[in-house]
C-alpha cells in the first residue's frame, strides 16, 4: 500500500471544472497542499478544439492545454496523471486510486466529468467506431479522418454538427444521421434547426433526419429504422453524454439523473466534499433552482466557485449558462437556463444574422444569435433579469 499523501485540496479529475478549481484555490488565498487528480493521460487540456479546428486540422497539439505543465508545479499543485481514482470515502475524507496512492484530504472537489453515451445497440461497440471526448479520441479521429473518403455521424447535437461539418471541410463525403427532422431541433426550435440545415448543406453535409440507429456492422455499416443502410470510411457516434458519477455512487452520495444535487458554492450533502461540472446538479442563485448543464464555460465557472469556496473565500454561481458553437464557418451563441421554453421568435435580417427569443410565461428564459453581439450581451442580461420578451 502506498504512502498516503495528505492534502488540503484534492481535486479529482483534469477537466475544465478541474483545472479551475485547483486555480481559484490558489487565488483565493489557498495556501496548504494541492493535488489534481486526473485518469487522462494528458495535462488538462481544452476539449471544443476536438470537434472544430483540431479535427480540421487547423490547430494541433500544442494548441491543446490549459496551461503548459510547468504551471502546476509552479503554483505547488501535485498533478498525477494517468491515475484513476477508485474509491473515495467522505467519512475519512480520503480517496484511494487504483494504484493503491491514497490522498486524506481537507477538502475534495469532484470533478470527473461525463463519457459519451454509447447506445446499448448491435455493432456499437466495435474498435472502429468513433465517440469524441477526450484528446486521444480527438487524435485517433482526425489521423482515420486523413485516410478515409466519407463518413456518417450519428447525432445532430453540437458535437455532431460541429464534427460534420469540419469533416465535410476536410473534404470527406459526409452524411449526418439523426432522429430529429432538422438539427437541433429539440433544444433550439425549428427556424434555428433549419437554419443549421442550410449551413450543414453549405459545407456538403448530407443530412438524413427523422430516422434512427438501428444497428452498426464491422463499423463502417449503418442500418437504420427507415430500412436504409450507409456504409462509410468512418463512423463517428455523437449521442450525447453520460455523466460520470460511479465513484460518487460507490460514496453513498445522492444522485438524481446521474448527477449530485449541491449548493451554488458547489457543496454536497458530504462536509468538505464539493462536485463541479457536468456531474454536479447545481443550484443557481440567478434562476433559483438546480439546473443541469454540460457546457464547457459552466464548468469553468463551477470549478472556479469549488475552489474559491474550499479556499475559505466566498462564491456562488449565479451566471446564466451560455456557450459557443462554431459550425464550420458560422457561429452560434446561445444562453439559457436550459429547462425549457413555450416560444420562440426568430429576428433575421437581410445579411444573414439573426437573434431567436425564447420565452415561457411571457419572460425571456433564452437568447440565440448569429453575428447579433449586442443581442447576445442584451439578451444574457434579460434573461437573468426574466425580462418580458423584447420583440412579438
Amino acid at each position: 500500500m502506498s504512502r498516503p499523501r495528505p492534502v488540503d485540496l484534492l481535486v479529482i479529475g483534469g477537466g475544465p471544472a478541474g483545472h479551475h478549481a485547483v486555480r481559484a484555490f490558489r487565488e483565493a488565498g489557498g495556501i496548504g497542499g494541492a493535488a489534481l487528480v486526473s485518469a487522462d493521460e494528458a495535462v488538462p487540456y481544452h476539449r471544443p478544439p476536438l470537434s472544430k479546428d483540431y479535427l480540421r486540422g487547423e490547430a494541433g497539439e500544442g494548441d491543446l492545454p490549459i496551461e503548459n505543465g510547468s504551471w502546476y508545479a509552479d503554483h505547488d499543485i501535485d498533478l498525477v496523471l494517468d491515475t484513476f481514482v477508485e474509491d473515495l470515502d467522505p467519512d475519512a475524507r480520503e480517496a484511494r486510486a487504483s494504484s493503491g496512492q491514497r490522498w486524506p484530504y481537507r477538502a475534495c472537489v469532484m470533478a470527473t466529468g461525463s463519457s459519451p453515451l454509447v447506445p446499448d445497440l448491435p455493432g456499437m461497440d466495435h474498435p472502429d467506431v468513433h465517440y469524441l471526448r477526450s484528446a486521444a479520441d480527438g487524435r485517433r479521429l482526425r489521423e482515420r479522418a486523413s485516410a478515409a473518403g466519407s463518413a456518417v455521424v450519428i447525432g445532430s447535437g453540437f458535437i455532431g454538427c460541429e464534427a460534420a461539418a469540419s469533416l465535410a471541410m476536410r473534404g470527406l463525403a459526409v452524411t449526418l444521421v439523426t432522429d430529429e427532422d432538422r438539427p437541433q431541433q429539440g433544444r433550439l426550435g425549428s427556424w434555428a434547426g433549419e437554419q443549421i440545415k442550410s449551413w450543414l448543406d453549405e459545407f456538403g453535409v448530407h443530412f438524413r433526419g427523422g430516422t434512427e440507429l438501428v444497428s452498426m456492422a464491422g463499423g463502417h455499416r449503418v442500418t437504420l429504422s427507415d430500412g436504409g443502410e450507409v456504409d462509410a470510411d468512418l463512423v463517428l457516434c455523437a449521442l450525447g453524454i453520460r455523466p460520470r458519477s460511479d465513484l460518487a455512487v460507490r460514496a453513498g452520495l445522492p444522485v438524481q439523473g446521474g448527477r449530485v444535487p449541491v449548493d451554488a458554492g458547489m457543496r454536497s450533502a458530504a462536509p468538505g466534499l464539493f462536485f463541479a461540472g457536468d456531474v454536479a446538479l447545481a443550484m443557481n442563485t440567478g434562476a433559483g433552482r438546480r439546473l443541469q448543464v454540460e457546457h464547457w464555460g459552466e464548468a469553468e465557472r463551477m470549478g472556479a466557485v469549488a475552489g474559491t469556496v474550499a479556499a475559505g473565500g466566498h462564491a456562488e454561481w449565479s451566471e446564466v449558462p451560455g456557450f459557443w458553437s462554431e459550425i464550420g464557418t458560422h457561429t452560434l451563441k446561445y444562453a439559457a437556463w436550459g429547462d425549457g421554453y413555450d416560444e420562440a421568435i426568430a429576428v433575421p435580417d437581410r445579411h444573414g444574422a439573426f437573434t431567436v427569443w425564447y420565452g415561457r410565461d411571457d419572460r425571456v428564459v433564452g437568447v440565440l444569435t448569429h453575428e447579433n453581439d449586442p443581442d447576445y450581451e442584451q439578451g444574457t442580461a434579460l434573461v437573468k433579469r426574466g425580462a418580458p420578451v423584447p420583440v412579438g
